[in-house]
């Protein structure tokens, strides 16, 4: 079990902040590159990876909840049923594998083409994301170990994989884009090489980690076939709602880039340009994300339920003064944060512009965060699930009346971002206000009762 000490708290988020770090800089690392290789590289790689994580989301889900069930195990010290869970997680993602790399083969040029108004933009997206889905098949194995080590509070080996896929990737990224070291020329298809290659290599660590450590000693995870149908409908009961949660969430901002998209070709980069810094915002947010899960489901295993109002005051506390010592730059300088990625000056300024409006939203995701993790965390994902479709259809129905019909300039369009914060943190809070969430008769919601103190 985890201590719920401020340090302790930190020690679990601060690796997985970190691992998040390095992810936004590969995505800068790539974009930076391929801004300097040409614009259309530049604008594919950056629709082209949305495309990637909404269909990576499917594994992410799975895992969340493969995480959630995890700890939960170690709460109530069933090692067994740990195993179980991870072993059933393998499986599932391989299936999910099979169907996506069919999907992106098969499916998805007529599907792209009739999305993307710009040809030549469609066909090296396509292009793109044929070759990252090889990917697919290594984080089969790196999310099911990765999320057995958050489950455990193991998360500086997480850290660990993330820094060879980031130093990996920088490497290669430059070497494949620009032809150096020996290597040819290959621009756009370079960049997706080099993700491709350098996620293989963090997953090759994450299962040399667990080769050679103690997790398999303590967890049978190995020594024998635990996956039961009964297994099965368990894991699907908790990550199916997380995976159509996050499909949900990504498809709709995917949606978003092709409206923007067709609002004009400047429009487009100037957004894009926007989601590369953007991402730096959420490194804390995630750290502080997957503590809120692994803490919620381990003292909910154990039946702890005085200590959940206090794991939650304490993670935003944390959250928020993450955000500002990280993201103060979205204020102060946001020019020198976009010329770090995109030096064309003729949308630096608007870019500045918009990173200022959102930051805002930034902040209030930070704090309303916990409340929606304290669900997921709980094993209550079909409810996190409609809090997401609530969210994001209001999302989609700003976004359209604010592109579609007002036809309002890009720096206003922005503004959705605020609406799909403040209705989920509200909603969430609601729930946990009104509803039995721990599923136990005299556990407090939220904090009012609890005899601990939370200072």
């Amino acid at each position: 079990m985890l201590e719920i000490s401020y340090s302790k708290i930190l020690r679990v988020a601060l690796p997985m902040m970190l691992s998040g770090f390095i992810q936004s800089i590969i995505s800068l690392t790539d974009a930076a590159f391929l801004g300097h290789y040409n614009k259309l590289a530049f604008d594919a790689s950056g629709s082209a990876g949305l495309w990637y994580i909404t269909l990576q989301m499917i594994f992410i889900g799975l895992s969340d909840g493969a995480q959630i069930r995890m700890a939960n195990h170690v709460g109530d010290n069933d090692q067994k049923g740990f195993a179980a869970v991870f072993q059933t997680n393998i499986l599932l993602l391989t299936i999910a594998a099979c169907m996506l790399t069919c999907f992106v083969q098969f499916l998805l040029p007529d599907f792209m083409h009739y999305m993307v108004q710009n040809k030549a933009l469609a066909d090296a997206e396509q292009a793109f994301l044929e070759i990252r889905s090889l990917a697919f098949w290594s984080t089969i194995i790196g999310l099911t170990i990765q999320a057995a080590y958050v489950a455990t509070g193991k998360t500086k080996l997480v850290l660990y994989s993330s820094m060879v896929v980031a130093t990996s990737n920088v490497f290669l990224a430059y070497s494949m884009i620009f032809g150096k070291f020996g290597l040819p020329e290959m621009g756009l298809k370079g960049a997706a090489y080099a993700n491709t290659i350098a996620e293989v290599l963090g997953m090759l660590f994450l299962l040399l980690s667990l080769i050679a450590g103690k997790l398999k000693k303590t967890f049978p995870i190995w020594k024998k076939q635990l996956i039961t149908r009964l297994q099965i409908r368990d894991n699907l009961k908790v990550g199916t709602p997380l995976l159509f949660q996050g499909l949900v969430a990504l498809a709709i901002w995917t949606v978003f880039f092709i409206w923007i998209e067709q609002m004009g070709s400047d429009e487009l980069t100037i957004s894009l340009n926007i989601r590369h810094i953007y991402f730096l915002a959420f490194v804390p947010i995630w750290g502080f994300a997957a503590a809120t899960k692994t803490y919620i489901a381990q003292y909910i295993g154990a039946k702890q339920y005085d200590a959940l109002p206090i794991i939650q005051k304490r993670i935003q506390i944390l959250t928020v003064g993450f955000l500002f010592v990280t993201f103060h730059g979205a204020v102060l300088y946001p020019e020198v944060l976009i010329k770090l990625i995109n030096n064309n000056s003729v949308h630096i300024h608007e870019s500045a512009r918009i990173l200022r409006i959102v930051s805002g939203s930034i902040l209030i995701y930070g704090f309303v965060m916990v409340y929606f993790q304290t669900i997921s965390g709980s094993g209550n994902t079909r409810v996190t699930f409609i809090v997401e479709c609530i969210a994001t259809f209001l999302y989609l129905t700003a976004a359209f009346l604010l592109i579609k019909v007002w036809k309002a300039p890009i720096h206003l369009v922005w503004l959705v971002e605020y609406v799909y914060f403040i209705t989920m943190g509200l909603v969430s809070y609601g729930y946990l206000k009104r509803f039995n969430w721990t599923n136990e008769e005299k556990a407090p919601l939220l904090k009012k009762q609890s005899n601990v103190s939370a200072d």
